[in-house]
């Protein structure tokens, strides 16, 4: 296996080809680097979209589909759509009943305002343009419809981040080496996280992309944050 990684240049071919080289344990990893809390994070996410029958959504860096398996299983008509053609592989293995499909992030395979609801999770600081992926995100979002990101943030308390910053520096590189299918790409993460905007930052980014009523909520102490937004415009299923 190459031992691919991506900068934080994050040119597309190569976060697409790190992602393809840790597909395989991408899943295991996650489950290890947060000690299990990565399953708490996906059920607020959940709870945030309440998903329901009928609704459209899509799942942006879906991965292997692990977010995307509870949106379907709630009658929810979900895309789960990324970029890497090695994640979506080891997705439709697992998942066979969801329908992957390859998609840039800046240049989504959507027409405009198709979606209810869209989200993406641990993976907009992947995308090369923010601000881009934040307003493509926008395009293919009905009126009325709703954002919903959760991504690594900064930690509110000063010994908590410290502490945090140990785990960045020192757990994820030691787990990576023992579990990762590419060692390397753990690198780019700890990286990418060290220089993606705080709560605040990343709420900015969002009401510059377009998006309305921007807010947040930490998750354990702020190392998470999930961000809610939506676009302007008259809900149509809201009878206005």
């Amino acid at each position: 296996m190459s031992q691919t990684r991506a900068t934080l240049a994050k040119r597309r071919a190569d976060v697409a080809a790190m992602f393809d080289s840790v597909a395989t344990r991408y899943d295991l990893m996650n489950s290890l680097m947060t000690f299990g809390v990565v399953e708490r994070w996906r059920q607020d996410v959940l709870e945030a979209i309440d998903p329901r029958p009928g609704m459209k959504i899509l799942d942006l860096a879906a991965g292997t589909g692990a977010s995307s398996a509870p949106l379907a299983a709630a009658g929810a008509h979900v895309f789960p759509t990324d970029m890497s053609l090695g994640m979506l592989r080891v997705g439709k293995q697992r998942l066979p009943g969801l329908n992957f499909i390859a998609g840039d992030g800046l240049s989504l395979p959507y027409a405009d305002d198709s979606f209810d609801v869209v989200t993406i999770s641990y993976g907009l600081r992947n995308i090369e343009d923010t601000v881009g992926g934040l307003r493509e995100l926008l395009r293919v979002t009905r009126p009325g419809g709703q954002i919903v990101i959760a991504e690594f943030s900064t930690p509110t308390n000063t010994w908590f981040r410290t502490a945090y910053g140990f785990v960045l520096n020192t757990v994820i590189p030691t787990l990576s080496k023992g579990f990762a299918s590419n060692s390397p790409a753990y690198a780019y993460l700890t990286e990418s996280i060290r220089a993606w905007p705080n709560q605040r930052g990343l709420a900015d980014l969002m009401s510059q992309a377009g998006w309305q009523a921007v807010g947040w909520l930490n998750l354990t102490g702020g190392i998470v944050a999930m961000h809610r937004a939506w676009k302007a415009g008259p809900d149509p299923h809201s009878g206005e």
